[in-house]
This record gives C-alpha cells, structure tokens and sequence, in this order.
C-alpha cells in the first residue's frame, strides 16, 4: 500500500545504477523503516511485492522493549524473522552506544539513521559550556539518537536523519510550549545539518487510516537555503505535495545555539508552540507555516483492507450481550467523577464515537491496545454484511499500517500484534520520502 494505492503490484523502481545508501534503523520495532525503504521481495511468504523507494540497505538495527513491559522482546523477534537473524542488536541502545563509544563493539559506518523515538522529556541539564557536550535529563532516548549521529566524529558523521515522532512533538510540554522541538532543532543545528518537519496525515495521501506524525528529514549540505522555497519545493514537499503558499503565511523562528537556553528560556509564557505543521531550519534561522494537502492520487478506505468475513476467527465477534457494553463506552459521557487519590470531585465530559466504525472512509488511528476481547471505547467495531459485529484481526491491522497481510504472524497473540501496530509508522510515509530522497541524490551524481 504505497503512496495510496490499494494494490500490491505496485511497479518496481530500477535503482540498481545508484550508489547504495547504508541504514541504520533505531527503534527499529518491526521494521516499518526497513520496509518502507528497502521494499519486500518475498511474494511467496507474503503474497505480496512492495517496491524498494531506492539503493537502500539497512546494515544495522537496534530495538529492545525496557525490563517490567509486557512485550517481552516480541518486536525485535519479528524483525529477525523477517530480515535475518543478525538483523538486528537487541540490547538497550544506551548501553550499545557505551559499549561502541569504549571499543567494546563495532558498529559500521552509514549514510543514514532512521528511526521512530518515543516521546519524552528531552530537557538538558547543563549549558555546554559546562556539560563538556549535552547530557539529557534521565537519560531519554533523543540524547541516543544525538550521540548515534556524533559516533565516529565529524568525518563520518551520517549525511541524512529521518526520524518520525507524535504530532504533539511540535507543542511538548504543555508548560513551555515548542520547548522539545526547539531543543532537537538546536541539537541538529549543532551537528551542522539543515532540517525539514512536516505533520502528516497518511489519510490526506491515499492512505487508508487517519495517523498524524511528525517526520523530521536533516541533511548535511553545503547548498544555502532559501527557507521560504524549501517550505513548498524541498523534499518532504516533494514526497507529499501541498498548496501554493504565499510569504504572509510564513513565520520565522530563531533556534538557540544551546539545546540549554532553549530548555530554560524557548517560548517561555507563550500560550501557543511557534512551530507549525511545516517547517525548515538551517544554520538556526527557522521558517514554518500551516499547509494544505493537495493530493489527486487513489484514495483508500478501511473497507480495503478488509479480509473476508469467512477468515474471521469467532472469537473477533462481538456476543449480543455485550454490545450494550461496547455502545456505551464510545457514547457521549457527562457525569460526576471523584479523583480516588485527592477526593477532588469534578464533571468529565466526552463527544460520541461512531459505532460501528465506517468502512467506506480512512480509519482512525490504531492503539497499542487495539488487541483483546475486551470492550474498549478505543478498538474498531465494524458491522459485517450479515448484521454482526466485531474487532478488526490482525492481519487487518499490519495492512492498515501498510505491512504486507500477516507480518507480524511470527508467533505474537493478537494482542503483541496490536501492540507492534500500535507503535508502527505507515510504511507508505518513509517510502515516499526515501523516493524523493534517493531522486535528489541521484540528480547529484550525474
């Protein structure tokens, strides 16, 4: 399901002529990247062929669940059945980059470092010139990805980054509004890339669910940007076209030098992140803007992607007597509440949700907690022909998420299945930016 189209026969692009463009995929989950960029050839396991966007080749992964979660390391054990055994280091990424940054272990030079971190505080504790280099709060995950890029020094420091996030990446916290963002925009600066960000909504694109994240493409590059041009012709512009945009719709940003002053002062008192949906940062000057899709491809719904009711196991229907349960958790809400820790009494409110969910429109966005018999105000319901009720499978599920039909079938219960999808990207997303990508390159090699 690449770039809105609902078939699988999608034409494969010859790439073989480029130059290759070694990957790196951190928190590789079940490799949404990997697939996105490279494509998946095997049509007999999977009933199904998925172009590569390029002359990519992941040369090395990292992906480990922290100790006390539920998922028991089931991601990474789907990746190596799909990619390889040694596809991937399932270690803790901070522990990894110790052991690489004393000469304990080798990890190899690339041209490129993908990945999909998870959303946290990304606060630094020192200026730089006390911290001697940037040292995060807790050590969180970005401060990984920043010492990943900084690895083999400047030399061989790794040209592009693509990285995927939240959309709510843009306005964290809530007590300093833009503060995050600002702070990895400063770190990339710092490294000497020039950086792009768009929110996309997959569903905007053809895709057949509604899942907005922020995608971060940096490049090193010694061409001097026009801000203004890049935010409607750079390569994210490319990959997912938008309206025409005019000056008055810009807005400038000015990043601080130090990931520091921005923790302690970016946006300080303001009701609103400066940053929108679109942007461009080089050498610190930033540009950002609304935008408005502009799309006239194929559009897919979550009918599409829909097995026939006959491959439905019965245990996906819902039982007569418990709709009433399920009709009442994604109803319209407006009751009395008591906090059980404070006594704190106060009125919580909530809009209705569709029942069943429409399959003639993009769906919502999946959960990690999509899985499971259990009525859920946040699981899909759909109506079959036949008048029943039940939850989408999992195979459903992966194709949503733009995965071939039963990629994660490598073991998982239903609920590991909609956990990794729950935490997946839409493989569609990085395929269309590694295709714009690897056209940019190859226009510089010729």
């Amino acid at each position: 399901m690449i770039g809105g189209h609902c078939d699988t026969d999608s034409e494969w692009r010859n790439v073989s002529s480029q130059k290759v463009i070694k990957v790196a995929e951190l928190f590789a989950g079940v490799g949404g990247f990997r697939l996105g960029l490279e494509g998946y050839h095997n049509a007999h396991e999977l009933q199904m062929r998925m172009p590569s966007a390029g002359p990519f080749k992941t040369v090395w992964a990292n992906q480990w669940e922290p100790p006390g979660t539920q998922t028991k390391q089931f991601a990474a054990r789907c990746y190596r059945a799909h990619f390889g055994e040694q596809s991937v280091v399932n270690e803790d990424i901070h522990e990894v980059l110790a052991k690489a940054q004393k000469g304990e272990l080798e990890i190899p030079d690339v041209d490129m470092v993908v990945g999909g971190f998870p959303c946290q505080d990304y606060s630094v504790a020192k200026p730089l010139s006390q911290a001697g280099g940037i040292e995060g709060k807790k050590g969180v995950l970005w401060w990984d990805i920043y010492d990943f890029l900084r690895l083999k020094g400047p030399d061989k420091q790794p040209r592009y980054v693509l990285l995927e996030n939240v959309d709510r990446l843009l306005k964290s916290p809530a007590s300093q509004r833009g503060r995050d963002f600002a702070i990895i925009l400063s770190c990339l600066n710092k490294l000497g890339y020039s950086v792009e960000w768009r929110v996309v909504n997959s569903a905007e694109y053809g895709f057949p669910q509604r899942r907005k994240r922020t995608y971060i493409l940096a490049q090193l590059t010694d061409e001097r940007w026009s801000l203004e041009n890049m935010l409607s012709g750079g390569l994210l512009a490319q990959a997912f076209p938008i309206a025409e945009l005019s000056p008055e719709q810009m807005s400038s940003i000015e990043i601080p030098d130090d990931p520091f002053v921005a923790t302690e002062g970016f946006n300080k008192g303001g009701k609103l992140s400066p940053f929108m949906e679109a942007g461009v940062m080089q050498k610190g000057h930033a540009s950002t803007c609304k935008i408005i899709e502009s799309y006239t491809g194929l559009r897919c719904t979550l009918g599409d992607v829909l097995v026939p009711d006959e491959e439905v196991p019965e245990e996906f229907y819902i039982e007569s007597e418990k709709l009433s349960q399920w009709k009442r958790l994604k109803g319209a809400k407006s009751e009395d509440r008591i906090n059980k820790k404070t006594g704190f009494s106060y009125r919580y409110s909530e809009g209705s949700m569709s029942f069943p969910d429409s399959v003639d429109k993009p769906s919502r966005t999946i959960l990690t907690g999509e899985g499971g018999r259990g009525a859920s105000r946040f699981k899909h319901i759909i109506q079959t022909k036949e008048g029943r009720y039940r939850r989408l499978v999992p195979d459903e599920l992966d194709q949503l998420q733009g995965f071939p039909r039963g990629w994660t079938k490598t073991g998982m219960t239903d609920g590991q299945r909609a956990f990794c999808m729950g935490n997946a990207l839409v493989v569609g997303i990085p395929h269309a930016i590694g295709r714009a990508l690897a056209q940019s390159i190859a226009q510089e090699q010729l």
